[in-house]
């Protein structure tokens, strides 16, 4: 029998956090992430568990998944796939590349070439590649879970802003407290890792999850709200682009992973307030002016979601 979303958050949630420690609402996050079937951007300094958490996710989700490491000399076949011909029955064929599985693992993404970076786009935003002109489907659920470290430089890409715009959410773990780091310095000791989780869920079960997700109740005065976030975005006077009308809808559908991960089948604002910053951040592109003055997408997030009326839970409900 298939969980509610309810208890297949907490079964995820408690495999993860076997392995990562102190950061729940990180956790919440990252699976309301996977029942909203949208993509994950990971991005930190080195060793916070970056792609540990990545991991973990693609551990306890049945089904296929797999890790491509991204370096300067990845070619962008080696993500799609590529056509060869088999000369013993003299045909072409489609080798599958590593973006063909339930979870992909893209660690340290930006170390890809902007061509390689490029090949992602369609997959991303269509689950779908197409090779000399014939298109292929990636199996669903589909989600890219992306690392990056941010502070080093050389020999990395910056990802355009069009591919930033197709990860549904941008995650910061952060250093853990430190009983958290006691735990996992003594669980590394023991060889406690992600290669001990199991798959908690049958890929089936995932499906249904999402299914019973994107059926989660939204109220008119609710994508309202999410609509008036991001136009907010596009006249705050820091902001040269803000975010899209992907961007509404990506409010929407991590506010109703998160109502689930709350046992709830229905959004209240605090859903929408709770993920705009991982939701709206990474898609605002501020003015030099900003930049020069080292104002941070963050703080904008802030004033926006300060200065945007919040309906009332009455209204929502």
């Amino acid at each position: 029998m298939t969980p509610t979303p309810g208890a297949a958050y907490r079964l995820i949630a408690d495999n993860v956090q076997q392995v990562v420690h102190g950061k729940p609402e990180i956790v919440r996050l990252a699976v309301a992430a996977l029942f909203a079937e949208g993509h994950l951007l990971i991005e930190d300094v080195p060793g916070v568990g970056k792609t540990t958490l990545a991991r973990c996710i693609a551990a306890s989700v049945g089904g296929r998944w797999t890790r491509i490491q991204f370096t300067p000399d990845l070619l962008p076949g080696d993500i799609t796939g590529v056509i060869v011909y088999h000369q013993s029955s003299e045909q072409f064929r489609f080798h599958p590349g590593g973006i063909f599985a339930n979870v992909v693992l893209a660690d340290e993404i930006n170390r890809g070439t902007p061509k390689t970076q490029a090949a992602l786009l369609e997959v991303m935003a269509e689950r779908r590649v197409t090779v000399d002109s014939v298109g292929h489907e990636v199996p669903r659920p589909f989600l890219v879970v992306a690392t990056q470290n941010p502070i080093e430089l050389e020999g990395t890409y910056r990802l355009p802003e069009a591919q930033l715009d197709r990860f549904l959410m941008r995650l910061s773990v952060g250093y853990p407290d430190h009983d958290a780091e006691a735990r996992i310095v003594l669980e590394d000791c023991a060889g406690v890792g992600p290669d001990d989780l199991g798959p908690v869920l049958a890929i089936d079960d995932v499906r249904q999850v999402i299914a019973a997700v994107r059926r989660s109740r939204v109220a008119p005065e609710i994508a309202s709200y999410a609509v008036r976030l991001a136009a907010a975005s596009r006249e705050h006077p820091a902001v040269r682009y803000g975010a899209s009308p992907r961007g509404s809808i990506a409010l929407v559908r991590a506010a109703q992973a998160l109502a689930a991960t709350h046992d709830r089948d229905y959004v209240v604002p605090d859903d929408v307030k709770d993920v705009a910053h991982p939701v709206l951040g990474h898609r605002l592109v501020l003015t030099a002016e900003a930049e020069l003055n080292r104002q941070q997408a963050g703080r904008v997030v802030d004033e926006l979601l300060a200065d945007t009326a919040v309906p009332t839970a009455a209204a929502a409900a």
